[in-house]
């Protein structure tokens, strides 16, 4: 079988990772494999060898939104013809867009993913009209969670399946050393909340003058994100790191995992984090993603979104009893037996290989 894969990067961020994670595997178990980007950058994730690599571009358009498109459309359609893959998988709005309308009459089967909540994916009419009439031509689509799902018809839900993320080897064998801090791990954007994080874990520093928060990435938020701890007068407990290579690291010495997305698909921070056995407090946001790997109260803490005083109320309860974390984190290694990437990546395997 041969499969192409296409996104816009392999850059860092979670969508990527997968594709990334899934070219690899279908290269390694003896597929022809290829990913195409639409252009490449600086900070990526490392490719097989055996993955080939075709970019639509070698920079980023500066081209009219629909003059890129046609452009993106034009050349990947032409990809596929020079190329004849079995089968082409694409991720995010816009790559499925074009996905859909490139192979439209080509013999290559199609499957699209959805990777985040779609309301958020497809926030204006334009996308919501795009996916409505392309998405229908797709031989495949794969969501992450059954909430994601239900917002489309049901016409695509009936070509549709559910699989979540895998989460790498690594962090299933994770030993915790030490319980030296708090932390965050994700892009530092206006999705993830970081304000409300840090005024709420400003209020257990009351009960808990000793706590730190230590919050890992990098993003257009960063010089904000710093100025609000500072002008909370709370630099001291809690310190913004940057990027990490090394999140199994970084999750060996953490006391507690906290997300306080607005909206996430199936965060990949988060598998990690329970992978690792970390105690979690996440919250309960659109579309699913955290809902569907958390029993609230057994193998993590569930919040509504937006809802400081609940992340006060589990971290307070969380610190003040070792028990309780012990339970959480034992309880969250037994849920992530179900991201391993054998379990996941042959689900994929035996989706693409009914669809050929």
């Amino acid at each position: 079988m041969k499969i192409a894969f296409y996104i816009n990067t392999s850059g860092r961020g979670g969508a990527e990772r997968v594709i990334v994670n899934l070219a690899d595997f279908f290269a390694e178990d003896g597929n022809r494999t290829l990913i195409i980007n639409s252009y490449p950058i600086e900070d990526e994730y490392k490719l097989s060898e055996s993955v080939e690599r075709i970019f639509l571009e070698d920079k980023p358009s500066r081209k009219s939104f629909l003059k890129k498109n046609l452009t993106y459309v034009k050349k990947l359609r032409r990809i596929l013809k020079d190329e004849k893959p079995d089968i082409l998988v694409s991720f995010m709005a816009e790559p499925n867009f074009r996905s859909l309308i490139a192979a439209r009459r080509l013999k290559v089967k199609t499957v699209i993913s959805i990777r985040n909540d779609p309301k958020k994916e497809y926030p204006t009419f334009l996308y919501r009209f795009l996916a409505k009439r392309l998405y229908k031509r797709a031989d495949g689509i794969v969501f992450q969670t059954d909430e994601a799902l239900k917002f489309f018809s049901e016409k695509i839900r009936r070509k549709s399946v559910v699989i979540m993320n895998s989460v790498d080897p690594e962090f299933f064998d994770t030993e915790k050393t030490a319980e030296d801090y708090c932390v965050a791990v994700g892009r530092l954007t206006a999705q993830k909340n970081y304000p409300l994080m840090i005024k709420a874990f400003k209020k257990v520093l009351a009960d808990f003058p000793d706590k730190k928060l230590l919050i890992y990435g990098d993003g257009e938020l960063k010089e904000s994100l710093e100025t609000l701890i500072k002008g909370e007068g709370v630099e001291e407990n809690i310190i913004i790191k940057g990027r990490t290579d090394d999140v199994p690291d970084v999750l060996s010495r953490a006391e507690v995992f906290i997300m306080t997305s607005d909206y996430e698909g199936m965060p990949n921070a988060l598998l990690e984090a329970m992978a690792a056995g970390v105690p979690v407090i996440c919250t309960d946001c659109p579309c699913g993603g955290p809902k569907t790997v958390i029993e609230d109260g057994i193998n993590g803490f569930l919040i509504n979104t937006g809802d400081a005083d609940a992340l006060v109320g589990k971290l307070k309860l969380i610190f003040s009893d070792y028990g309780l974390r012990r339970t959480l984190s034992n309880n969250a290694k037994i849920q992530a037996k179900n991201f391993l990437p054998e379990t996941i990546n042959a689900r994929w395997k035996e989706y693409l290989e009914n669809l050929v």
